[in-house]
C-alpha cells in the first residue's frame, strides 16, 4: 500500500429524525447563552423556528446569508454581533448561511452549531470560501470547523425534488474528487464511495417521492459523507472550475457543479481509472461521466 496522510478531524454530528429538539443542550454544552441565529432571507421561517427553540438564548436573527459569502454581507453580519454581545452562532440553512457562519467564526472564533437542511456537506469541513469583486477564494483553518452539526431529516423534507437533486449531486462532487485528490488516502476514499452509493441511491426516490424519509435519510448521510472527504483532502479541477463559474457570475452553486461534475470526470478519466472504476461502481453504471450525467436528469 501507498503512504498517506489522513488527518482526522474534531467534531460532533447528532444525527436523526426531531434532532433539533437537542439543539438548546448543545447550547448548554458551550456554555453559551447568545447566540446569533443565521439563515437566508428564503429561510427566515426556519431561524424564527429556532429562536422559538432557544427562547431567551437567541439574542437575534441575521437572515441575510448570501450565495459564495460575499464580504460585505460578512460585515453587515458583524455589525449585529456587535449590537447585541453575541457568544455563539447558530446557522440554519444550506451552503450559504453556514459559509457566513464560518467567515464570521474565522473572524471571532466565535463557537458555531449548524443545521444542514440541504446536501452541501460544507458543515463537516475546515473550508471556507469568500467573494469579493467577483473573485472567491478559499481557505482551510480548523477555527471555522463547527464545534457541532445538528442532522435534523425532518428538516429536509420541504427541499424540492429538483433542488434535492442538485444539491445532492453537488455533495457527490466532494466524494468525486476525492477520489482522484493528490493527497487521497484510504480512509476517505472508502467514505466517498460510500457517500455516492448513499447519494445515488436516494436521489431518484426523492425524485419522485418527496417526503420519503428512508430516502431523506440516505443522502443526508450521504452528504455528511462526503463532507467529511472534502474536510481532509484537496479538491481538483472539477471545484476549481465551479468556483471561478460561481464567483465571477454570480452562478447559482449547486446547479453549477451538477453541470460541470460529468464533464470534468470525464476529462479526468484517463489520470486515474482506478477512482473512476469507484465512481462507476457506487453509481451502479458502467461510466463514472455517463452514471453521474444519467443522475443529474433523473
Amino acid at each position: 500500500m501507498a503512504s498517506f496522510v489522513h488527518n482526522a478531524l474534531t467534531g460532533r454530528a447528532i444525527f436523526g429524525i426531531d434532532t433539533i429538539k437537542n439543539l438548546p443542550n448543545e447550547l448548554g454544552r458551550l456554555s453559551c447563552n447568545r447566540a446569533l441565529v443565521i439563515s437566508t432571507p428564503q429561510q427566515q421561517d426556519h431561524a424564527e423556528m429556532v429562536r422559538k427553540l432557544l427562547g431567551e438564548s437567541a439574542a437575534a436573527i441575521f437572515a441575510g446569508a448570501a450565495m459564495h459569502t460575499p464580504v460585505e454581507v460578512t460585515a453587515a453580519a458583524m455589525r449585529a454581533l456587535d449590537e447585541n454581545q453575541i457568544d455563539c452562532l447558530v446557522a440554519i440553512g444550506g451552503g450559504s448561511t453556514t459559509g457566513l457562519s464560518k467567515a464570521i467564526a474565522y473572524r471571532t472564533n466565535l463557537p458555531q452549531i449548524i443545521i444542514p437542511t440541504t446536501y452541501a456537506g460544507s458543515e463537516m469541513t475546515p473550508i471556507l470560501g469568500q467573494t469579493e469583486d467577483g473573485v472567491k477564494t478559499t481557505l482551510r483553518d480548523r477555527k471555522v470547523l463547527p464545534e457541532a452539526v445538528i442532522y435534523d431529516v425532518r428538516l429536509t423534507l420541504t427541499l424540492p425534488p429538483d433542488i434535492s437533486g442538485t444539491s445532492g449531486v453537488n455533495a457527490i462532487a466532494h466524494a468525486v474528487e476525492a477520489l482522484y485528490a493528490e493527497n487521497k488516502n484510504p480512509s476517505t476514499s472508502s467514505m466517498a464511495e460510500e457517500g455516492i452509493v448513499y447519494l445515488a441511491r436516494a436521489l431518484p426516490i426523492i425524485a419522485e417521492d418527496p417526503k420519503n424519509m428512508d430516502a431523506r435519510s440516505d443522502a443526508l448521510a450521504g452528504a455528511a459523507l462526503c463532507g467529511l472527504c472534502l474536510a481532509d483532502v484537496g479538491m481538483a479541477l472539477h471545484h476549481k472550475l465551479c468556483h471561478t463559474l460561481g464567483g465571477s457570475y454570480g452562478l447559482p452553486h449547486a446547479e453549477t457543479h451538477t453541470a460541470v461534475l460529468p464533464h470534468a470526470t470525464a476529462y479526468n478519466a484517463d489520470a486515474d481509472p482506478a477512482a473512476m472504476e469507484s465512481i462507476a461502481r457506487a453509481l451502479g453504471s458502467e461510466s463514472a461521466a455517463t452514471g453521474l450525467y444519467e443522475l443529474g436528469h433523473a
